[in-house]
């Protein structure tokens, strides 16, 4: 599942230069949202278990900040480049305006290989992140949140750090922590379920019946997990599975539960291809991350890493619905070739704003210290996606466009019109 030597931040320019020009964007605007407003990049020393000192190069973007603070994720891997930041940052500031959030964009990263690291080890890399960049960061500045490969025990750590340097507590300065520090319990699965709301959405659109639609997931991790489960339980047939590793694949359906515990078990999904549990006592394919793309499916939801649809490929995509809940999966080229072949293309800039949306709720519950329940934050998350989910169908038959287009026509005029406002222009 590696991604392609695609320039994510090119792609993500492209994309914004074709609502730019349906909305007669003047060139000042344009130059602004076309480049982050701010980018950070320091090195991070690490004190490693053996005694040894290494340095890890660490950035954090911050794209636009006209809707209101910084908001974004960070993610620790070694495939993290400046140029997927600057992307990444760039699509939050669509996403959060599009849901209508009271948010900008940004992004963060740092490069290197967390599976390698002791806990002490990956506590002291976190630290480090925030003693690096605490003047940049805060509830009214830029909110980080968890990414690939980060999760509620990093932003703890880094909540800590962030309140030892500050001198006070502020535990809306990180989205995604513990509940027991400010955290909210649907936190975790609120992309997944965002997902599973637009999946939803669209198959009333396409007048799909549940139990007959087939769902096809490329990435098996906290957002694929939860997507996959909240689909099952809803009675859609979720036929493959995939990881890093590999896929499976069995048309009579699987279980995602049975499935995630059968991966902890064996380190991958490959390994579950034949176990009861998960794939109701009959033997599943084992199949490539490319092949899963390619299924006949009628629904097929990347929720792994950017550039999976290429030009390439896009031609061979028999799915009647691609649902992005991975960041960037489609690129420019990708995007016009299912939209010939009339594929319909929910973007990540709808499908996975769950998680932006659970972190919104998060933030603002942490500022008034009254927290809602796990029902309550689901039922609005669902109001949100789902109004934003009919404004995108609308804005793309009133321009003839598909859905990516007018996602950003909705959520690039709200920025323009922010800037504007302020005197930006």
């Amino acid at each position: 599942m590696a991604t392609s030597a695609i320039n994510p931040f090119e792609s993500a320019k492209k994309q914004l230069k074709i609502a730019a020009d349906i909305l007669n964007l003047d060139k000042k605007t344009l130059a602004i949202l076309s480049q982050p407003k701010r980018e950070l990049s320091d090195d991070i020393p690490v004190r490693m278990d053996d005694g040894s000192t290494q340095n890890f190069n660490s950035l954090r973007v911050q794209h636009n900040d006209a809707l209101g603070p910084f908001k974004g994720g960070i993610r620790f891997s070694p495939q993290v480049s400046i140029d997927e930041v600057r992307a990444l940052a760039m699509w939050m500031t669509w996403k959060t305006s599009l849901v209508g959030l009271p948010f900008g964009g940004a992004k963060g990263g740092v490069i290197c290989d967390p599976k390698k690291f002791s806990k002490r080890e990956l506590e002291r890399l976190s630290r480090g992140y925030v003693q690096q960049f605490v003047e940049y960061i805060g509830p009214d500045k830029d909110i980080p949140a968890p990414d690939v490969y980060t999760n509620a025990q990093i932003m703890a750590w880094m909540l800590d750090e962030y309140e030892k340097l500050t001198g006070h507590h502020a535990p809306g300065a990180f989205t995604g922590k513990p509940v027991e520090i400010g955290g909210i319990g649907a936190r975790e699965s609120a992309t997944g379920y965002g997902g599973a709301v637009a999946v939803q959405q669209v198959a009333k659109l396409l007048k799909l019946k549940p139990k007959s639609t087939t769902v096809a997931i490329q990435g098996f991790g906290n957002v694929g997990h939860y997507a996959a489960q909240f689909l099952h339980d809803a009675g859609y047939k979720v036929v493959a599975l995939s990881d890093s590793q590999g896929a499976i694949y069995n048309k009579s359906g699987l279980n995602p539960a049975a499935a995630m515990t059968c991966k902890i078990e064996k380190g991958k999904i490959a390994e579950c291809y034949y176990r009861g549990s998960v794939v109701n006592g009959s033997k599943a394919d084992v199949i490539t991350n490319d092949e899963l793309l390619e299924l006949g499916v009628d629904v097929l939801i990347p929720a792994a890493l950017e550039n999976q649809i290429t030009a390439k490929n896009a031609n061979s995509i028999k799915a009647k619905v691609v649902v992005e809940l991975a960041n960037g999966p489609t690129t420019p080229d990708a995007d016009k070739i299912l939209y010939e072949k009339k594929i319909v293309a929910v973007p990540d800039t709808l499908a996975n704003s769950g998680g932006v949306i659970g972190s919104y709720f998060e933030w603002v519950q942490n500022n008034y210290g009254y927290y809602w329940t796990d029902d309550e934050v689901h039922e609005r998350l669902s109001k949100l996606v789902i109004s934003a989910f009919n404004k995108v169908v609308a804005k793309s038959e009133e321009h003839s466009v598909n859905m990516r287009t007018g996602a950003y026509l909705l959520a690039v005029h709200r920025v323009a019109n922010a800037i504007e406002l302020r005197g930006g222009v």
